[in-house]
């Protein structure tokens, strides 16, 4: 998977039904035909080239990719286009429009020569996201070419379809195909490689911090496949076929529409599950008496670092990973004994610490609420969890063709992990579970939330023949339902049909000339 972001001459390469087709729907046709017009009316000439990144899903793999287990995430079809114009100015300016200017306000800036664009997070403004992947890639650029550098003049036009928050990374894959689109004007081939680096620094800049998960799939997905996203002992990713199966197989993304404020829920869910998942490593570690060495999770101990020190120990690292990881199942269980939790003074005893150094150690960085902390439910999850993405990814790739009975396995595994979110994580909701519901009842095979739960979005296998069926369902009982007078433009929001997707290119001016 290693090389250069593709360059194309075809849109079929990542808009066609399958690998291989040579045709595109008109929806395309007529999205990239406006684009050129939009950009051709505003600058007075055409675009050079288009860079293209595209969102993305994790159709398995919830909550355990900050304990450093793999994860199953795949690019969709909605993405990221931006139209580009570049040339050379004896003051670098960069003149940027969205193809909703009412929406997206146009900017028009100059570039430092040495120093860095500056982004002001304070400001929640869309071009932020722009200016991290310029930012970022001048940053590439001027260590690459030294001070004889001088950034290029651009012209652009953004057309991003990916629902913002909508649990498919719309800003990603803003920040990816700014990337892109500047290292090209700019006369550079990236590699994907250097593409993820930039891309991953560069949403920090907006204060968006990730361990890569959702750049990888945007940049590195290729059509047909999932990508096979490690974290451990650093971050690697392979390719995982998706066989042909009779009838063909489809994801549906839909949002619930139920938004959880980071900023005031943190502390009661996602921060505290990683502090709980990060308790629940130590204790163990502790129960065993095992030291555990510092590794790339958020707190700096993993349940993942856990489960190797434990078969260091026992002299089981060439066992495989699913031996390893049905061990730290059964280990979870029969060492986290307290269902209803643990209290700071509790986990303190256990680790010979005080709770002042506790809470120092591991609640400052990620302050919580919590009276008790669920280590048992929080590590069985991430350990079964990451038992079923081994599972999923198994049934991938030892099967020439997906039988009925296959892609339903695959499905029971999806609905596995809901069943786990909602019973034992806690990170599901009542319109999450209904619209799951309401799908699997429609015709979907499996179904489960994204994200990062207690709301947001979720994702459905269905067979191509049901997928009418399901989003017809979905559409009458839960969004005119909870929604009424709901618009069409909210529905296309709402519903995202895909397969999976390639990841990122750039499209130069053959397929342009369509």
């Amino acid at each position: 998977m290693a090389g250069f972001v593709p360059e194309i001459t075809s849109l079929a390469i990542i808009y066609a039904d399958f690998p291989n087709a040579q045709s595109i729907s008109s929806e395309h046709v007529q999205r990239w035909k406006r684009l050129q017009t939009t950009f051709s009316n505003k600058y007075g000439h055409k675009p050079d080239f288009v860079a293209r990144s595209p969102g993305r899903v994790n159709i398995i793999g919830e909550h355990i990719d900050y304990s450093l287990y793999n994860v199953l995430p795949t690019a969709v079809t909605v993405d990221t286009l931006i139209a580009v114009k570049s040339s050379q100015q004896n003051i670098p300016t960069i003149k940027i429009a969205n193809i909703k200017p009412n929406r997206y306000p146009s900017s028009e800036f100059q570039v430092p020569i040495q120093e860095d664009v500056e982004i002001d997070p304070a400001r929640h403004e869309w071009i932020n996201y722009f200016k991290a992947g310029l930012r970022g890639a001048l940053g590439f650029l001027r260590k690459k070419h030294g001070d004889s550098f001088i950034p290029a003049s651009m012209e652009l036009i953004v057309d991003g379809n990916v629902p913002a928050g909508g649990g498919l990374s719309s800003s990603a894959a803003l920040v990816c195909a700014s990337a892109l689109a500047v290292m090209k004007a700019n006369g550079h081939n990236v590699s994907k490689e250097d593409l993820l680096d930039i891309s991953v620094s560069s949403e920090r800049a907006v204060g968006v911090y990730s361990g890569g998960m959702d750049q990888a799939a945007s940049i590195f997905s290729e059509m047909g496949y999932l990508l096979y996203c490690r974290f451990y002992p650093k971050f690697k990713a392979e390719h995982v076929p998706v066989p042909q199966s009779e009838p063909e197989i489809s994801f549906i993304i839909a949002q619930s529409f139920v938004t959880s404020d980071k900023a005031v829920t943190a502390p009661k869910h996602y921060n505290l599950r990683v502090v709980e998942c990060t308790l629940a490593a130590v204790v163990l570690a502790r129960m065993h008496d095992l030291v555990l060495n510092t590794d790339g999770s958020s707190l700096g101990f993993s349940l993942r670092g856990f489960q190797q020190e434990y078969m260091k120990r026992v002299g089981r690292l060439d066992d495989s990973l699913e031996d390893q990881v049905d061990a730290m199942i059964r280990i979870a269980k029969d060492s986290l004994i307290r269902d209803d939790g643990y209290t700071r003074e509790e986990i303190s005893e256990i680790l010979r610490i005080s709770v002042e150094t506790l809470e120092s150690k591991y609640m400052s960085k990620f302050p919580v609420q919590a009276e008790r902390f669920l280590l048992r439910q929080r590590a069985v999850h991430v350990y079964e969890e990451a038992r079923r993405v081994l599972e999923f990814r198994d049934t991938l790739s030892h099967a020439d063709k997906l039988t009925d009975e296959k892609v339903r396995y695959l499905g029971d595994l999806m609905n596995k992990t809901q069943e786990s979110c909602r019973g034992v994580y806690d990170c599901s909701c009542p319109e999450i579970d209904d619209i799951c519901s309401i799908a699997r009842n429609a015709g979907s095979y499996g179904s489960r939330l994204t994200g990062a739960g207690w709301g947001g979005c979720t994702v459905h296998l269905v067979p191509q023949d049901k997928v009418d069926a399901v989003t017809e369902a979905l559409k009458k009982e839960y969004y005119f339902k909870n929604f009424p007078g709901i618009s069409e433009e909210k529905l296309v929001e709402a519903i995202v049909i895909s397969k999976p997707s390639k990841g990122s290119t750039i499209i130069n001016g053959a397929a342009l000339g369509m």
